[in-house]
């Protein structure tokens, strides 16, 4: 499923309201900065000079205060006080309102984008950096905040302004209006080439911040093994490699917006003499009076403010442009794994598994499986053996649809996993992995993580089951201690049978078991075992495993080899076929088996001795 564009003005429809009455603050900003030149006017033309004031003004100023130059003057003084005091309301109104608007809308789109993220199929996220999505999420949808909160009706601002000034300077004096515009032309040219180079820079530096996001990231989730291995050094070269590549970007970037205000600035200048120039001749002639060139310079200086606030505005609107660009790419990537038209709601399944001429590739050109046919009655339990890297784990992640397969057909109890809705297919589904993620919170919604609406007795007895009660009680605060971040401040057997617990709570009708007892010492193994043993009762579980005990207890074993089935059946079954489960056994389980029947006949002895 593509998502729908996503753009600005749909982001922005909700709060109209807010945005109007914003927008009505940008007026009152435009008209009082149009109007704050016009008491000079009066006070030099009609206190200090004595051009005749016209008869609408006359007629206003002596209903008001009166008709002596004094009360002129005082008209003059209340006119300014009353265009600052408007000025500010209409100032704080927009700008309160679109911060709002903004954070609002970085929420939205922080939510939108997040959601997204966590649906992308596993094939998108096993190729995009975990730093490069913190970023979007975090770094990008900033900028474009910033855009909402501080720029939008900001250039909306500089517009009307301008648009107001220019029309009363040509109303004053058409000819004199076009020689103080000569420049623009030019300056507008100027920042729109600088405009187009700015954003290709902003590009690169927000890639480049991602990347060193992804160093980071990458480094502080294998914090331990970095330092097992001593590998700090290098890592803090690695880190000042990529940060000094991001450096030199960003300051290529800033150069050219450096260059912009001064370019601008100078362009302003030329303008203004040329203004200046022309303005005091006419004045000189009697063609303008002192008043109208005073108007004239304060409106040239707030005519290229606004051209020179749209300069420096560049950088915000282009990093929000790169920022929505970067956006938009994740919500709009395809959601490769999705549900289909006419997707219902799981039933609560009997357990049956059947993979259908399977084949499937993470890319396309690269089949990894090919030819799956198997089928697992409900209730039994499937061993997957095989060497590494034969496609073990692959297999088994199509089940809960992780990935789909290119072509043939996975079925539970008889219909295609695809008929069924994805959230209540994998909520059907327990898990125990090789390695127990744990999140940093309490013990008890560890546990509850399988299943949110779990009562206390439920996570009690789950926990009981899965060995982890009499380990949990011990602990400072009980089923209320902080679990550190991924599990770190618990053993490999403690997170377990946690994970065991959280899978328990579950009570799915299918469960998976991803080489569950890799890295335990031989005390947490057992009593791993013993709580896999009560989870495994009355469900069809598929276990990849490399200890022959479990593979011992299977009730069919698949043999994988190079993405393909080469064996089915039991363990004597495949011992007498003299295949490559016959070899495997030899090679790996035979000593394993030797020690085994060494231990039973040692501890039988003990007893015996007893």
């Amino acid at each position: 499923m593509k998502s729908k564009k996503i753009q600005i003005s749909n982001l922005l429809r909700p709060h109209w309201l807010a945005l109007s009455i914003a927008f009505i603050g940008v007026i009152g900003q435009s008209l009082m900065d149009l109007l704050e030149p016009w008491p000079l006017k009066i006070v030099f033309d009609y206190v200090l000079g004595s051009k005749p004031m016209p008869g609408w003004l006359a007629g206003f100023i002596n209903s008001t205060t009166g008709s002596d130059k004094f009360a002129i003057l005082n008209f003059a003084a209340l006119a300014v006080l009353a265009i600052a005091v408007v000025d500010a309301i209409s100032n704080y109104t927009e700008d309160y309102l679109t911060t709002s608007v903004g954070q609002w809308v970085m929420h939205d789109l922080r939510r939108t984008v997040y959601y997204h993220i966590q649906r992308l199929s596993l094939a998108y996220h096993d190729q995009k950096r975990t730093g490069d999505l913190i970023s979007r999420v975090t770094s990008d949808i900033d900028a474009v905040q910033s855009l909402i909160s501080n720029v939008l009706l900001g250039i909306l601002v500089q517009i009307l302004t301008l648009v107001g000034m220019i029309c009363v300077m040509l109303y004053l004096n058409w000819r004199f209006t076009l020689i103080a515009l000569s420049v623009a032309p030019v300056l507008f040219l100027i920042v729109y080439s600088y405009t187009r180079r700015i954003k290709q820079a902003s590009r690169a530096v927000r890639k480049k911040e991602g990347e060193v996001v992804s160093v980071l990231q990458e480094v502080l989730s294998s914090i331990r093994v970095v330092q097992a291995f001593t590998r700090e050094d290098y890592e803090q070269m690695r880190f000042e490699r990529e940060s000094m590549e991001s450096v030199e970007t960003a300051l290529r970037a800033r150069g050219l917006k450096a260059k912009l205000a001064p370019i601008v600035g100078i362009i302003v200048a030329i303008g203004t003499c040329l203004v200046l120039w022309y303005g005091a001749r006419l004045v000189v002639s009697n063609e303008l009076s002192a008043g109208a060139l005073l108007v004239f310079f304060i409106y040239l200086g707030k005519m290229y403010k606004p051209m020179r606030e749209l300069s420096k505005m560049t950088d915000t609107i282009s990093k929000a442009a790169v920022g929505f660009e970067r956006i938009r790419e994740v919500l709009e990537t395809d959601m490769l794994v999705r549900n289909l038209p006419g997707a219902r709601p799981a039933p609560r399944f009997k357990g049956q598994i059947e993979f259908e001429n399977v084949y499937f590739g993470y890319d396309k050109d690269q089949t990894i499986l090919k030819e799956i046919n198997l089928k697992i009655e409900p209730g039994q339990v499937a061993a997957l053996v095989g060497p590494t890297g034969a496609g073990k784990t692959t297999l088994i992640s199509l089940i809960p649809r992780f990935y789909d397969p290119l072509s043939g057909r996975i079925k539970i109890d008889g219909e295609d996993v695809r008929s069924f809705d994805v959230k209540s297919l994998r909520q059907q589904i327990s898990f125990v992995l090789q390695e127990s993620l744990l999140f940093r919170a309490p013990v008890w919604e560890n546990i509850a993580y399988g299943k949110p609406e779990g009562t206390r007795y439920e996570i009690l007895r789950a926990a009981e089951l899965a060995n982890a009660h009499e380990f949990i009680v011990k602990m400072p605060e009980g089923y209320n201690t902080m679990i550190g971040e991924r599990g770190v401040t618990l053993s490999g057997g403690q997170r377990q049978r946690i994970a065991i617990a959280r899978a328990i709570i579950r009570d799915a009708p299918i469960l998976i078991l991803d080489e569950p007892s890799t890295g335990l010492d031989a005390a947490s193994e057992e009593l791993v075992f013993e709580a896999l043993r009560r989870l495994m009762e009355d469900r069809t579980s598929i276990v990849i495993a490399h200890r022959l005990a479990t593979i011992k207890r299977a009730d069919v074993i698949f043999v994988v080899n190079d993405g393909r089935i080469v064996e089915s059946g039991t363990h004597q079954e495949l011992l007498a076929r003299g295949g490559l489960y016959a070899e495997l056994y030899e090679i790996q389980f035979k000593k394993e088996e030797a020690l085994d029947d060494l231990e039973t006949a040692y501890n039988s002895w003990r007893q015996g001795i007893r």
